[in-house]
């Protein structure tokens, strides 16, 4: 049962003038799993690192490259982070849809990390991002009025094999659901320039990338006048999910309110509203570390049932990472190794089939 506060206040005209306090909103980065730390399963395609897609073949790692000597080897930060590989007739793209679609007029902040591969034995000149309703399908599509593109003539961008900040501000046009990261040359061949100019041959340059963010324009607060007329309700919006202030790790919080269909992973419709409210949570404790855990009754094959509690935890880890939540998060299905009621029953079954998560880290 969700816990809702509400305050009802009879008045006849209320006039005051308040002022913004940004400080209290949530800074809510709109590139989903930014930093790449959530995913499914191990592994070297940066599709696990989900929701984020491919142009080509993107790396994934979990891990630092066993022979990386340089000084900021691994991730910048975490653990995660993926590669790109550039060739003078080939290149690779990250992709990712918004966790929300941009505002018309509205300003953004856009920022990512990124450092030279050890082994390049070339530099990009030009490195950037692209927004777009669509995605971006081919080169007609690299419109300059809607990158962020970071060019370096010279010298290429090297940094020493550092880590190195690309950003800068974005006016949306409106609508645009994606963003694109890569190099948008017409031509990459001409976009690259070799490390050492006296060794010939084969030409490559390849660039790690980490802790991708996208946030609207903090703006100055401003004086508002507000005028109520009437009678109004509040609810609290921090009172959610029976959620308590001083959770400890360990303790576990179930979920209400979460469908699935009979036999089914997918999540109905019916249970966006809960799973918002979890968002809106994680995304005001960024530091809280979680895990989703899925539950099911003792009707089936253990094995059917072990696989079923794990894809629905895992359909719930997914939707909160594609509405924005950074927070480093994991998932686990038990099939019926921890119930909380009997299984002799509709009503009690029913009570075990839930979906809950756990505070690994606070």
């Amino acid at each position: 049962m969700n816990l809702k506060i509400s305050y009802f206040i009879s008045v006849f005209v209320i006039c005051q003038v308040l002022f913004c306090q940004q400080s209290t909103e949530i800074v809510k980065n709109l590139i989903p799993n930014g930093s790449f730390e959530n995913y499914r399963k191990k592994s070297g395609s940066i599709k696990q690192a989900i929701p984020w897609q491919q142009i080509a073949t993107v790396d994934f790692y979990q891990e630092a490259v066993s022979n990386d000597t340089s000084i900021n080897r691994g991730a910048r930060t975490g653990s995660c982070y993926a590669g790109v590989r550039f060739q003078k007739k080939y290149k690779e793209f990250l992709q990712i849809k918004l966790a929300e679609p941009l505002h018309r007029g509205t300003t953004y902040d856009f920022e990512m990390h990124v450092r030279l591969g050890f082994w390049s034995n070339a530099v990009l000149k030009s490195f950037g991002a692209l927004f777009s309703k669509i995605g971006y399908k081919s080169k007609k599509d690299a419109v300059k009025a809607a990158m962020i593109d970071s060019v370096c003539k010279k010298g290429g961008f090297v940094n020493g094999y550092q880590w190195f900040k690309i950003s800068g501000k974005y006016l949306a046009d409106g609508g645009e659901k994606y963003i694109t990261i890569g190099n948008f040359s017409p031509n990459v061949k001409k976009d690259m320039i070799r490390i050492n100019i006296f060794k010939f041959g084969f030409k490559e340059a390849y660039y790690f990338l980490d802790d991708i963010s996208l946030t609207k324009t903090k703006e100055v607060a401003e004086k508002v006048k507000i005028e109520i007329v009437g009678s109004f309700k509040i609810e609290d919006q921090d009172s959610v999910l029976e959620v308590k202030n001083n959770i400890k790790v360990g303790e576990k919080v179930q979920l209400n309110n979460i469908f699935f269909e009979n036999g089914r992973y997918y999540l109905l419709p019916e249970s966006y509203a809960e799973l918002n409210k979890l968002a809106q949570y994680l995304l005001r404790n960024p530091q809280m570390e979680v895990q989703i855990n899925g539950h099911s009754d003792n009707v089936g094959s253990k094995t059917k049932i072990l696989k079923i509690s794990e894809q629905r935890a895992r359909e719930v880890f997914e939707y909160l990472i594609k509405k924005g939540v950074q927070n480093k998060m994991y998932f686990k299905g038990y099939g019926s190794s921890v119930p909380i009621a009997s299984n002799d029953n509709d009503i009690d079954r029913a009570k075990n089939r839930r979906v809950e998560f756990e505070i690994i880290k606070n």
